[in-house]
């Protein structure tokens, strides 16, 4: 028995995600494995109900289960409470305290969508990255931290920038296996021209590469001319591995590569055990009106299939199931760019995914 913790979160997240677990409950309908999946809230919905973005029962059925699929979490209702309640420290909390240390977020153009990309279609056709990003550690976790006040009544405000070797080396690793399952070339983004923890991260990812994966090409860019590469020549990259903050900007600026935010799964990664979730927010200008893509949460649940349960064979259908609406000229209205397209809702959008599979 599989166990599956679904935390649909806040805004659009629960109309996404309940578009996903159809397609979810579809695909394994037939499969030789049970799977048993299991609702609970997160993020501002929680603290609602709870008083805490993560209640512990919420934590515990994550720790307990294979796999977690996450809708959004955030809002603007929510952004006037103290800083250590917000519905994002559940996201922090879920990658810490299942120890996610390894990101992939994908950035793959559909030739169907090439032209809704805000990019020239020449530039962007053909464009299939995969960001490897370090997940707990660096600037967003490293000690110390905070806001002291001076003795003049001033602030100083600071955060801690650190990674040991086998934080470096372990990342490493996930980039390069990644890549020789694609094409071989990874590029690692740093800055080690002016920060010394990053020419640490390099020389380790140097060393890991020189003794375990002479296979891969291996090139290094620092993180503003990577930044400036990924909008000026994408089809350069296959496979980019770098820091926390570094991956958690360029990632955002490949997804934009696609046309569509809405588009774009991702999966956060301990082993086979991960967390599954669209890299868009809550949205919540727009949650409740049937609006929202669906096809990242849905194209998440392709990630668990494959790195969390080995099911590359239903990963690929549900794959080609999007590809299909798509080639159809289906859009939701994010991704929507020409009259001869036929725009549909969260729930029509599932459906269509459904049929084709």
């Amino acid at each position: 028995m599989k166990k599956i913790a679904v935390l649909p979160g806040d805004g659009i997240g629960k109309e996404v995600t309940e578009e996903a677990v159809k397609v979810l409950k579809k695909v394994v309908e037939n499969s030789q494995e049970e799977f048993e999946i299991e609702q609970a809230p997160v993020g501002g919905t929680a603290y609602d109900l709870t008083g805490t973005p993560l209640p512990e029962a919420t934590l515990n059925l994550a720790k307990e289960s294979d796999a977690v699929l996450l809708g959004a979490v955030g809002g603007l209702k929510w952004e006037s409470l103290d800083y250590s309640v917000r519905p994002e420290r559940a996201l922090l909390g879920l990658r810490k305290e299942l120890n996610l240390y390894c990101n992939l977020r994908p950035a793959k153009v559909f030739p169907a969508l090439a032209s809704a990309s805000s990019l020239k279609e020449e530039i962007i056709s053909g464009t299939d990255i995969m960001v490897v990003r370090e997940l707990v550690g660096g600037i967003y976790f490293g000690e110390p931290k905070g806001v002291d006040t001076l003795p003049d009544g001033t602030q100083k405000g600071y955060n801690t920038l650190v990674y040991t070797t086998p934080e470096i080396e372990r990342i490493a690793h996930s980039a390069f296996q990644t890549a020789r399952l694609r094409d071989k070339r990874v590029v690692s983004v740093d800055k080690a021209n002016v920060l010394e923890c990053t020419e640490l991260w390099r020389n380790v990812v140097i060393k890991v590469h020189k003794e375990h994966y002479s296979d891969i090409e291996l090139s290094h860019m620092y993180v503003d001319n990577a930044a400036m590469q990924l909008v000026r020549s994408p089809k350069q990259f296959d496979v980019i591995v770098t820091t926390n903050m570094f991956g958690d900007i360029l990632s955002d600026i490949a997804s934009m590569l696609t046309g569509s935010i809405g588009m774009l799964p991702s999966a956060s990664l301990c082993g086979t055990k991960g967390m599954y979730e669209p890299v868009h927010g809550s949205a919540p200008d727009i949650a409740g009106q049937n609006k929202a893509n669906p096809i990242a949460t849905i194209l998440s649940v392709a990630m668990m299939l494959k790195y969390s349960f080995a099911m590359e064979k239903e990963a690929e259908a549900i794959e080609k199931a999007v590809e299909g609406v798509l080639n159809d000229g289906l859009r939701t209205i994010d991704i929507a760019s020409g009259s001869s397209q036929e725009t549909l809702g969260t729930v029509e959008m599932g459906e269509e995914i459904l049929k084709r599979l």
